[in-house]
């Protein structure tokens, strides 16, 4: 294509896409780490053929118009979107939308886009104004199986599926449940002040393993609802990117934390602040070895905190502060064993979150939910019954300890370091 015609191309586009409002910019209100599903979280072969996903979020800030991220991140093939929408769910567990409040998706204009393998892809803006948790259905019609699937399987939300073109299907009538999110990143609204916010990279204790189905209790979910509420940081969302399994160090149930650090956290807008609270994953896998020696631990002890240290400076090099979580209690799990080796390195890299300067702040999740009589454990009354994974409640406590006059939303003037953490 000749320069002019990418100049004409280019001023169509814009023709088409209306303009963002002076100092405007965009702004992720809600977010989803993708990965490769595995087993039962698949969807059956074919399934994607001709079919439609319509997936529920809820954003947790608001704006006058709202963008949608589609991710074919681990697809081997092009992933063909035929046509998309969004509208307004009638509830947040059923299919149903308001009819009236459907609004067709373009794509450059177009009303579908071919996305390439290991890419995500934008929408054009939408005008559908939105507040602080509204929930949002987004249906996508697919040509079929990129190769491989993107997804994120623990959504503790409830998707659905149906053959055809259901973008404007206001009922989507005999679709079949499932509770995974495919392909879907991201949304943002459009932002016309500057606020800030906050991602949180975590494994299944921050992806939401012991909440409530789409009941939006995760600990993050009820972390925005404090800043929400709070004048300091109100309008900051918070953006969920824990996905269960998840090691810092190795891939497993996903990409390690170091893997995708660039897509999930430095590559969205406007992030201020991370929250770091991963690692309990690869400490129990090294409890599960066989006979796991002193050496080993020590090793271990050595790679992780290193890996903190990376994460923290390519976090900065982006002018993101990052806070240090400390890992959970997990000896009353059946699952991961603290032995005396293993309990002894866990309190190790605990004491190196909590030193001064390693992060820029703290977050204590571990005596947020330890048991105060036995701290190798966690609160019986706080405890899923697995001995690794917090209830409600315990969610509950852990977005309580987070200091939000530490976050850049909620620092006052001239506040730094250690006084700002303790507002």
């Amino acid at each position: 294509m000749r320069w002019t015609e990418w100049g004409v191309a280019a001023l169509l586009l814009a023709a088409g896409t209306p303009a963002m409002g002076q100092g405007c910019s965009w702004q992720p209100v809600w977010a989803s780490a993708q990965m490769v599903p595995g087993g039962e979280n698949r969807l059956a072969p074919g399934a994607m053929t001709d079919g439609s996903l319509r997936q529920i979020v809820r954003v947790s800030a608001g704006g006058p118009r709202i963008r949608v991220r589609v991710s074919n991140a681990f697809g081997t093939q092009p992933l063909t979107i035929r046509a998309a929408s969004v509208a307004r769910p009638m509830r947040i567990d059923a299919a149903g939308v308001d009819a009236a409040s459907i609004a067709a998706l373009r794509f450059g204009g177009r009303a579908g886009a071919v996305v390439p393998a290991g890419a995500d892809w934008l929408s054009d803006p939408v005008a559908l104004p939105v507040r602080a948790f509204d929930d949002l259905a987004v249906t996508l019609h697919v040509a079929g199986e990129p190769g491989e699937q993107t997804s994120h399987p623990g959504s503790r939300a409830t998707s659905w599926l149906a053959r055809g073109d259901a973008t404007r299907d206001p009922e989507m009538a005999g679709a079949t449940p499932t509770e995974h999110w495919f392909n879907l990143s991201g949304v943002e609204v459009e932002a016309c002040e500057r606020r800030g916010a906050v991602v949180v990279l975590g494994d299944s204790i921050t992806d939401g393993r012991g909440s409530t189905t789409n009941g939006n209790n995760r600990w993050p979910d009820l972390l925005a609802r404090r800043l929400a509420a709070d004048p300091r940081t109100r309008g900051m969302p918070v953006l969920n990117q824990g996905i269960g399994g998840n090691r810092v160090l190795a891939d497993g149930l996903g990409p390690s934390a170091l893997a995708r650090l660039d897509r999930d956290v430095l590559a969205l807008a406007g992030i201020t602040d991370l929250i770091l609270f991963e690692g309990v994953n690869d400490i129990g896998t090294l409890s599960r070895a066989e006979q796991p020696r002193r050496r080993d631990a020590d090793e271990l002890f050595d790679r992780l905190t290193a890996a903190y240290t990376q994460i923290v400076a390519r976090a900065r090099a982006r002018g993101i502060r990052v806070h240090g979580a400390t890992i959970t209690p997990f000896g009353a799990s059946d699952y991961y064993h603290a032995t005396p080796l293993i309990e002894g390195l866990r309190q190790r890299v605990n004491a190196w979150i909590r030193t001064p300067g390693h992060f820029d702040g703290l977050i204590d999740m571990d005596r947020a939910v330890a048991d105060p009589t036995r701290p190798k454990r966690i609160d019986p009354a706080l405890d899923t019954g697995d001995g690794l994974h917090p209830n409600p409640l315990g969610f509950d406590r852990m977005a309580a300890v987070v200091p939000l006059g530490a976050l850049a939303g909620g620092r006052a003037p001239g506040l730094t370091g250690e006084a700002a953490s303790l507002r």
